[in-house]
């Protein structure tokens, strides 16, 4: 990658370069508006009615003409138009320039035809006191932008487009191997028995495809070791389970009842927990699948069981996911607004690239302090721990663990008009 990106930079340099000896080359310099003191001196002469590329206008008396080559021009344009030196003040914008002169700052008397041919370069103002007392002042005039500046522009337009090619070519170099291992966390994040990265590419990006396969092992290897060990507590509880319910049957009936049913809870909590923890952990097959569709068989065995739940209407939404555990999802959602109130009313839509499955009930609420935590594993917000009417705990648990799983959330608010919503968002 670095010697990538170093070849790239270089090879922009280079292309600059080559650009720069172009401009040099073949573009011309650029010559700046040349006068001579005859043209001068005829435009000072004709007033502003003189044709020429001068813009003429009435002023003060300017400034003296300062000592060196401008007072030579100057003396030069005084003897064109036939007045005294005083008569003529000359001032320059940039530092004069003349084909012929003294190379230093000292004048030599010139004839007069040698004065005409004098010519004067770059910005300056020439003035003269007409006979009236005003004076006259004429300068060149500027026609916008120069056609050298234009040509210059272009250069410069056409540098950047050589070089773009290369910043395009080294940001995708830089950003692509980012994106690559952004969307394998998120893979990871939805399903993370998804498949490793290929390890290919440069040696920097090969390395960081390797560490980032290695961690993905590490922690799916961590996760299976403590699902393995809850698999294996909860084999080991079934045994004196069963061993003290085989020796219940030589007790006392009253004594009898009340150990059974200890047991039986026993058991059902062990059962919960190692399918919570394998329902949260473990891999699962995803398909496409449509929402709506699986929400309705869910609705319709509730219903035959005389359960109070409603289907809203709407369009189809299809997700991506495991059938299994999504049904688990809407039948815990479900489960749970019948349990503490008695009625439930299911919405699926979509919005912004998410579905939203909604489940709103009409009951009692919940306290706000227990809205983020309905979802932790074996908390129960009916206090009374009484598992008839609070459950074990596990099932909004496990509605989080899923809907995480498939890169998504859940969350638990109270509806305005009373009751509870649950919301669950997937991607599409």
């Amino acid at each position: 990658m670095l010697t990538r990106v170093l070849a790239v930079l270089l090879a922009a340099v280079v292309a600059v370069q080559f650009a720069n000896f172009a401009l040099l080359q073949f573009v011309p310099l650029p010559r700046p508006p040349l006068f001579t003191v005859a043209q001068v001196a005829a435009a000072l002469r004709g007033g502003e009615t003189a044709p020429g590329a001068f813009h003429f206008k009435l002023t003060g008396e300017p400034e003296p003409t300062r000592p060196g080559r401008a007072t030579w021009l100057a003396a030069a344009l005084a003897r064109d138009l036939g007045v005294s030196r005083d008569a003529v003040r000359l001032a320059f914008t940039d530092p004069p320039m003349f084909r012929h002169g003294p190379p230093g700052g000292a004048a030599r008397p010139r004839d007069a035809g040698e004065n005409r041919d004098a010519v004067l370069v770059g910005e300056f103002s020439a003035a003269f006191r007409r006979g009236d007392g005003r004076w006259l002042a004429v300068a060149p005039v500027r026609s916008g932008v120069d056609a050298w500046r234009i040509r210059l522009l272009l250069f410069l337009l056409a540098s950047l487009v050589t070089v773009a090619p290369f910043a395009w070519l080294l940001a995708r170099w830089v950003t692509r191997p980012v994106a690559v291992f952004a969307n394998a966390a998120e893979r990871i994040g939805r399903d993370p028995h998804t498949a490793p990265l290929a390890v290919s590419g440069p040696a920097e990006i090969a390395h960081a495809a390797r560490a980032m396969n290695e961690m993905q092992t590490r922690l799916n290897r961590y996760v299976d070791d403590r699902t393995v060990m809850i698999g294996a507590i909860a084999h080991d509880l079934r045994t004196p389970l069963m061993r003290l319910a085989l020796r219940l049957e030589h007790a006392p009936e009253a004594l009898r009842r009340g150990v059974e049913r200890d047991v039986a809870d026993m058991q059902a909590m062990i059962a919960a927990t190692t399918d919570y923890v394998r329902g949260a952990t473990g891999p699962s097959t995803r398909r496409r699948l449509e929402l709506r569709a699986l929400a309705e068989s869910v609705v319709d065995g509730l219903l035959d069981r005389g359960a109070q739940v409603v289907l809203l209407p709407g369009d189809p939404v299809v997700v991506e996911g495991d059938p299994v555990a999504l049904r688990t999802v809407l039948d815990n959602l479900l489960t749970n607004a019948l349990r503490y109130a008695g009625d439930a009313e299911v919405s699926i839509a979509r919005d912004r690239g998410m579905a939203i499955i909604t489940v709103r009930d009409h009951g009692p609420g919940l306290p706000d302090a227990d809205l983020d935590r309905v979802f932790e594993p074996f908390f129960r917000s009916e206090h009374s721990r009484n598992k008839d009417t609070g459950g074990i705990g596990l099932g909004l648990a496990s509605v989080r663990a899923v809907v995480q799983l498939h890169g998504g959330t859940a969350r638990m608010r109270n509806h305005p008009g009373g009751g509870l919503l649950a919301q669950v968002e997937l991607p599409l």
